[in-house]
């Protein structure tokens, strides 16, 4: 993603804003850091140890991550947490909207910060803005356990373009409009909610293929490679690559591996899988449980198969630079890539970026990654079902080279051509194509109940205030209409992470 998004800024020139990482008792009041790099400029601010509890940890991820992965049984709803998340989507807004310009579009991405296009509306911007849901977006039966899910929901159509991974989050997220918010479908992706038009499309985000393709035969990568190899000796490898997250199938994975193990047991001494699962939100009980039990279950498998020269199973969780991992990802023979439930998962693309075209290794792919749409070549798995995982990694390790080939040249030509440039690009189409048709916007009320051209309130930084076009009007906006069809050609866009 961040490829795809650099690649545009710094062609187009504009602002990456979003929040430094870091916690101070300003918090979101306090000084904006800037850098710049050419025409890039990175703007961010920080946080309150609160808000990061509160609205980092508590509302998108204990909250919100569980929800839009189906884990209703993970996901705590507590007032004080979508308080925060409100409360620091608002101060975003006030902090963003001084930077924006005539003519200028706005990009925000992912849960964080559905509320953000609807708190700059309400601020007076009336550019282009597109929103992208990087994880899925769950049904209505599920969307709906959400206290408040109408509020956050209809946010969202402030935005001019929607994207998510998959036909299924588009569906299930047009199906909420309709049958949640008394919306209604269109032709071409648009839909209308709230006296707004907005598109709401599929655009599956890709990774630089060519490039991580040579990221397998740089030095690092060959390094590593050669490394394996030799700790291998002549075995072949099983690879998974996640963060340690429950929504990624790990024991699941285990389990398949170790009913490998018992249905085949010529693949004892002979097989073994690497998991590097960096830590990720280790402070929550779900994911330090989640650690537990790997390491539980690995001790059992190795325990029980484990040989003096061999080990079945062997966990890193510390990362590897990207051309360390395509190094890793070259030197084995299957990559196993078994989310429950996955936006879309770079990492089953990036293993088949890096195989040598002459010996390419097979990706064995769960059927709840976005990613199976684009690789039906990989064998396909119900991660649930170990005796099935089981037997597609059997074929796996035994399938004949030609069939290798055929498989993985596919894949590879498709990965070529549904790059993350074109992911990018397709969406700034869309949003242009937009504000060519003058956003959707109607003279009814926005999605918060304001009307279209209310005066920004007045933040602590500086009174904004944009006026919209509305029908019949003239003068002013419509010349803001005219300058903005000339700027598209040269927009500032606003990244929000």
């Amino acid at each position: 993603m961040a490829v795809g998004l650099g690649d545009a800024l710094r062609s187009r020139g504009g602002i990456w804003f979003g929040w430094s990482g870091d916690k101070s008792s300003e918090g979101t009041f306090g000084e904006m850091k800037v850098e710049e790099h050419g025409k890039v400029r990175l703007a961010t601010i920080d946080l309150t140890a609160e808000d990061v509890e509160e609205f980092y940890a508590g509302y998108a991820n204990r909250t919100l991550w569980p929800l839009l992965h189906y884990r209703l049984d993970l996901a705590e709803f507590d007032q004080r947490y979508e308080n925060a998340y409100r409360r620091v989507n608002e101060r975003m807004a006030a902090r963003l909207m001084p930077q924006t310009q005539p003519g200028d579009m706005v990009w925000v991405h992912d849960y964080h910060y559905i509320p953000l296009g609807e708190r700059l509306r309400e601020s007076g911007f009336d550019g282009p803005m597109a929103y992208f849901l990087h994880v899925p977006f769950p049904s209505p039966e599920i969307m709906t356990a959400l206290p408040n899910s109408h509020s956050l929901i209809r946010a969202l159509t402030a935005y001019d373009v929607i994207g998510f991974q998959t036909d299924n989050d588009r569906r299930n997220f047009a199906r909420y409009v309709v049958e949640e918010l008394g919306g209604s479908e269109g032709e071409n992706d648009e839909l209308t909610a709230y006296g707004r038009i907005f598109r709401a499309s599929t655009f599956p985000i890709g990774i630089d293929t060519e490039s991580f393709a040579e990221f397998a035969v740089s030095d690092e990568a060959k390094e590593h490679e050669a490394q394996l190899k030799v700790l291998l000796r002549g075995r072949e490898q099983i690879i998974g690559v996640d963060r340690l997250d429950y929504s990624k199938g790990i024991p699941e994975r285990f389990r398949g591996f170790e009913r490998l193990l018992q249905d085949y047991p010529e693949n004892r001494g002979r097989v073994s899988l690497m998991q590097v699962a960096p830590l990720s939100r280790s402070d929550l009980e779900a994911y330090s449980d989640l650690r537990s039990e790997l390491e539980e279950l690995a001790g059992h498998i190795n325990g029980a198969y484990s040989a003096l020269d061999w080990v079945p199973i062997r966990i890193m969780t510390r990362g590897f630079t990207r051309r360390a991992l395509a190094g890793i990802y070259r030197a084995s023979r299957v990559g196993l890539v078994t989310p429950l439930r996955d936006g879309m998962n770079l990492v089953a693309k990036e293993y088949v970026a890096a195989q040598d075209p002459e010996d390419p290794g097979v990706l064995v792919l769960s059927r709840f990654a976005g990613a199976v749409k684009e690789l039906p070549e990989a064998l396909i798995v119900n991660p649930y079902d170990t005796a099935s995982l089981a037997r597609a990694l059997q074929q796996a390790l035994n399938m004949p080279l030609e069939e290798r080939k055929q498989r993985w040249d596919a894949m590879f030509a498709r990965l070529k051509k549904g790059t993350a440039q074109a992911w990018c690009e397709a969406i700034l189409h869309a949003l242009e194509e937009r504000a060519d048709k003058g956003l959707g916007r109607s003279s009814a009320p926005t999605a918060s109940g304001k009307p279209p051209n209310a005066v920004a309130p007045k933040r602590p930084e500086k009174e904004a205030m944009v006026t919209t076009k509305l029908p019949g009007t003239t003068s002013a906006p419509a010349r803001r209409s005219e300058e903005r069809r000339g700027a598209l050609h040269s927009l500032r866009s606003f990244f929000m992470l």
